[in-house]
């Protein structure tokens, strides 16, 4: 049976068995393999077992997946095969697959991975190179907004309402 293998700092070692054709990965409770992380969107990712296949599909995550450091397109279906990493948002993943022995000796073969400074260094504040802002990674790519834009709309909507709601108490009122 494949395994997902958490190898970044804080998760090492927490792994999750692939048992059902439809694994969720994300930060909250309802996915099959929570991962409590803020880089994770609430529903990160999926895994999708085909017969000997495993797949993929990033589930427009905010930031990203990767496999092997390529990253994915977002719901569309890539193949992932054991010894692979899986990188979703800072939190890499590697899948193993079901022989005991083997997965033994990969977890005693695992590397903490730190996390990348944040901020700025003090020898760039001093040499006066660039702005002095940490540079955002290639990577993490603002969502396209379709959600605020709805939720706008229906605020409008909502405000319009009452509006109307409000001239016609008013106009009722009026006339006794």
């Amino acid at each position: 049976m494949a395994r997902l293998v958490v190898l970044s700092e804080g998760f090492t070692g927490k792994s999750y068995d692939l048992k059902i054709e439809r694994t969720t990965i994300g930060r909250v409770d309802d996915n099959s393999f929570c991962i409590p992380d803020g880089s994770l969107s609430s529903h990160h990712a999926e895994v999708l077992l085909r017969g000997e296949e495993i797949i993929i599909r990033d589930l427009d995550s905010t930031n990203g997946s990767f496999i092997d450091g390529e990253p994915l397109e977002p719901n569309v279906d890539s193949p992932i095969k054991p010894g692979q990493i899986l990188r979703l948002g800072e939190v890499d993943v590697r899948l193993e697959d079901g022989d005991a022995g083997e997965k033994r000796e990969s977890l005693d073969q695992t590397k903490v991975i730190p996390k990348p400074q944040q901020g700025v260094s003090l020898d760039r504040l001093g040499s006066g190179s660039g702005s002095g802002a940490p540079q955002t990674s290639q990577f993490f790519k603002p969502k396209g907004g379709k959600a605020n834009k709805v939720f706008i709309i229906i605020i409008a909507l909502l405000v319009i309402v009452i509006v109307v709601l409000l001239a016609v108490a008013m106009i009722a009122m009026g006339g006794k």
